[in-house]
């Protein structure tokens, strides 16, 4: 029998079904049975260049130093970057590669010359850090070399004998020169790029005439014994889609790989770039949503070079990206110092979400810079040594190296400010070899907290843990008086409800999942 409390009763039951079901305003499809091409580790390479105190201070500090070290470079940067699994570093620049020779910076410490780095401040370069003590550096952490070729100012014969200096094993006058400076056996380098913003600082070329150089130049780069160069093309700055498409079509089989450099401005402004702290929310959204461009900068670059290219076989390097702000003030311009807040890591993840979703193509990107640079993982200070916020978004997301790409569709909420807006949810999954699937979450929203359901398709999800990276402020930061500020914590805002995950998100946040 029907009674009126029968029907209010079901109403109840419905209205709370209902409730229950809409709780979450963004919902997150995981397609964990559709598995896309594996995360190539180099995503997550780094970039040192002669800038500042980048390598001087940062990496350097010489054998005689009273900070602990090893042949010179430190021992506190080299534990942090270990931990972060650096799979790869591009050096020596930049800008200066393309001013940098590198027999300058071979051979007894006290005979190599001091130049002026006109690019970065317009100080004395000594050449103490060259080509043998970078190489020790990446041995040091366990990454692979990444180096660049000096097209700009340098000869076809020098770019030449630095590949055979440092890969042959030959008993050749470049291999017998690396002998006699103290290292018997050849290095081996994967990754060489020729030439670095050929368009710009490395020559203002056109990109038939930086094509035609990359033919010249690349002739002569040999293979010495089993060591492969993996060639490296420089390509656009920003959205120059033509520089991609003539690279494409005139030396397209002879690269391996093309660059794009994209950096996150706060104002678009370069006069005025924006200030790295005390900035209002109205920076905080128009940071982020410059940072999404690269979104759309990729994808065109990619279906470009699907086009000439449908098998994949070249891939796309970002191998400068991140965020540059005004110069803290009283420092040299030219350092280009800046502080690293909780919005550098929200741009950081936000751009490993969009390097993920196109892992069939991105094959390696590297962040500027490393140390005390731009949006740098460690700042240094004399003796002491302080994190950042990117860092950790590093640290969170190195589960993904190697592992493999799960497609992913948001929908949610906008992340509104004015009459402009973006997406309030960014979102990244991967399986790892050991089956395990990790979701890392974005809530960009700097007010709002958001309930983010996950539907992990084609996986039957058992538990969850997970970690968070948030704080109270939006500019929030580590400083070496208080170096932890911003650091990852233990998350109990997620769960396994029916088969689905349920996540609550704090604003402003970073969520790195592990579901198994």
């Amino acid at each position: 029998m029907i009674t009126p409390k029968t029907v209010l009763l079901h109403v109840l039951a419905l209205f709370s079904a209902v409730s229950s079901a809409s709780a979450a305003d963004a919902v997150v499809t995981v397609s964990a049975d559709k598995p896309g091409a594996v995360i190539c580790p180099e995503i997550y390479g780094q970039f040192a260049e002669h800038l500042g105190h980048g390598i001087y201070g940062g990496i350097w500090v010489g054998e005689d130093s009273k900070i602990p070290n090893v042949r010179g470079i430190r021992s506190d940067v080299v534990a942090a970057l270990k931990n972060l699994k650096v799979p790869v570093v591009r050096w020596p620049g930049g800008c200066f590669a393309d001013e940098y020779h590198w027999k300058d910076g071979v051979g007894p410490r006290c005979d190599r010359p001091s130049i002026i780095n006109t690019n970065w401040g317009s100080v004395v370069e000594d050449n103490s850090f060259g080509t043998h003590e970078f190489m020790d550096f990446c041995e040091q952490i366990g990454a692979q070399p990444y180096i660049c070729g000096n097209l700009g100012s340098g000869t076809v014969a020098e770019m030449s004998q630095w590949v055979e200096y440092m890969t042959s094993d030959a008993q050749s006058p470049m291999a017998n020169l690396r002998r006699a400076n103290g290292r018997d056996k050849p290095w081996k380098v994967k990754f060489f790029a020729v030439g670095n913003e050929s368009w710009g600082c490395g020559g203002t070329m056109t990109p038939e005439y930086y094509c035609d150089n990359f033919r010249r130049y690349n002739s002569f780069l040999k293979n010495y014994g089993d060591n492969k160069l993996v060639r490296i093309a420089c390509g656009p700055g920003g959205g120059d889609y033509n520089w991609t498409k003539v690279c494409m079509e005139k030396i397209g089989g002879a690269m391996d790989a093309v660059s794009l450099h994209q950096y996150t401005i706060p104002t678009g402004d370069w006069g005025r770039k924006g200030a790295a702290t005390g900035f209002d929310e109205s920076e905080w959204f128009s940071t982020l949503k410059n940072t999404i461009y690269m979104e759309e900068l990729v994808s065109e670059n990619c279906k470009i070079m699907d086009a000439a290219d449908s098998q994949k076989r070249v891939g796309l390097y970002v191998d400068e990206w991140g965020t540059w702000y005004d110069p803290e003030p009283g420092t040299n311009g030219g350092f280009l110092i800046q502080q690293n807040s909780l919005r550098d890591a929200i741009v950081a993840a936000l751009n490993f979400n969009i390097f993920h979703a196109h892992s069939d193509r991105v094959r390696m990107t590297n962040i500027a810079q490393m140390v005390n640079v731009l949006q740098c993982m460690i700042m240094t200070d004399g003796d002491k040594m302080c994190l950042t916020p990117t860092y950790h978004v590093f640290e969170m997301y190195k589960v993904h190296q190697g592992a493999t790409y799960l497609p992913v569709a948001v929908k949610g909420p906008e992340y509104d400010f004015g009459d402009r807006s973006i997406p309030a949810i960014s979102a990244t999954a991967s399986r790892a070899g050991d089956g395990a699937v990790h979701v890392d979450l974005v809530n960009a929203d700097p007010n709002a907290a958001h309930e983010v359901e996950c539907d992990l398709s084609g996986m039957n999800a058992k538990s969850v843990s997970g970690r968070i990276l948030t704080a109270d402020k939006m500019d929030a930061h580590n400083t070496f008086d208080n170096p932890d500020a911003v650091k990852p914590a233990a998350f109990a805002g997620a769960k396994i409800e029916g088969g689905r995950l349920i996540v609550k998100m704090p604003p402003k946040s970073i969520v790195a999942l592990e579901v198994k």
